[in-house]
């Protein structure tokens, strides 16, 4: 029977099998073979600070106490997209034959089965890694949409994991004419200069908040986007943002610790704090824009090469090497910017279910 990878408790992996679902009409079965993890989210889980807040009440829009106990939310399925082919499909699918190449969301296993219409052809020579890239990209060019970016502008951006380093080539995209990328690891420094030509910060060295003000002249940037999530990156935006200016914050983080200050620099030049989250309906564009046209925006960027993945998707692992791998990037975040698997056995497994097809006529 084929696996997949579970998160059984905070920081406990495990391989687990699993009997696939017999296909509903309108369902596809997908070998996968090359997948990717989604590292915000994610350690919330792995790490077990996701359910501090407790679960969200839709109806009024809040966090409430939680009832039980942690465990009762395991297991969790660790990994976010994959890439693959078909190699069933149900009676009623037509937009999709056996042996396409698709991508959809779903965590490490061998196969997948899904709504053919929860997938996306993977189009020739689009790269699997640039595919994998498509979740980054959403929330991304929701931040910059969410910032209000404009030809000419000065924008700093805040980690460079994934989703920053998409954000900082949609802003290229969106016209800013400088661009300041900050991140403490130096891989990551170098691959946003690489792709968007930014200037690049180590916030470990001095004083972040001045240094954007001595970049840009005195006046600080006109939009910062954050997407670690920490205290002293949100401080030093609030330091460094140009009066009037606009701080887009797009992590999830944890709580924070004290510290904070809200008064000072934030005070005295009266920044726009917007929170940004592309999948929360309706847009603030709304009509004209939502979670259908963001994500439509942003496959296309990605097929046709105007957001690169080049670099993004590394390390990249073997299948079996994973919950190894998985741990390592957990505890050393900075060799890390996407952890990616390829799944060597595929081709074994999609012979398998062709034979098994061939047999059955």
């Amino acid at each position: 029977m084929p696996q997949r990878l579970h998160c059984t408790a905070p920081k406990i992996l495990s391989w687990v099998t699993y009997e696939e679902p017999e296909l509903a009409a309108d369902q596809v079965r997908v070998v996968a073979e090359q997948a990717c993890a989604k590292h915000g989210t994610e350690m919330a889980f792995y790490k077990g600070y996701a359910f501090e807040r407790g679960p969200w009440n839709n109806t009024f829009k809040l966090h409430e106490a939680a009832e039980g106990s942690m465990e009762d939310h395991y297991p969790f399925h660790i990994g976010n997209m994959y890439a693959g082919r078909v190699v069933a499909r149900g009676a009623a699918v037509s937009e999709l034959q056996i042996g396409d190449r698709v991508v959809g969301y779903g965590g490490f296993a061998e196969t997948h089965t899904s709504r053919a219409s929860d997938l996306l052809p993977l189009p020739e020579g689009m790269s699997w890694q640039a595919a994998m890239c498509f979740d980054p990209a959403q929330f991304a060019l929701g931040a910059v949409r969410d910032g209000h970016i404009r030809p000419g502008d000065r924008v700093a951006v805040f980690s460079l994991g994934a989703i920053g380093l998409i954000t900082a080539q949609c802003v290229k995209l969106a016209g800013a004419a400088d661009i300041i990328a900050i991140d403490p690891i130096p891989r990551r420094r170098e691959l946003a200069e690489q792709l968007t030509g930014c200037t690049s910060l180590d916030p470990t060295q001095g004083d972040v908040g001045k240094q954007l003000k001595e970049l840009t002249g005195g006046m600080g940037p006109d939009v910062i986007i954050d997407f670690s999530g920490r205290r002293e990156a949100i401080q030093a935006a609030l330091r460094g943002i140009a009066f009037g200016g606009t701080v887009v914050l797009g992590a999830y983080p944890p709580p924070m610790d004290g510290g904070l200050d809200l008064g000072a620099e934030a005070h005295m030049n009266t920044p726009k704090l917007v929170f940004s989250r592309a999948c929360s309906e309706p847009n603030p564009d709304h009509p004209r824009w939502g979670w259908k046209r963001i994500n439509d925006t942003a496959w296309r960027f990605l097929a046709e090469g105007s957001i690169s993945g080049d670099g993004i998707v590394e390390p990249v692992v073997p299948f079996d090497q994973l919950e190894q791998a998985y741990h390592e990037m957990a505890a050393h975040p900075e060799r890390t910017v996407k952890l990616g698997t390829v799944y060597p056995g595929a081709a074994a497994l999609i012979a398998e279910y062709a034979a098994e097809t061939a047999g059955s006529r």
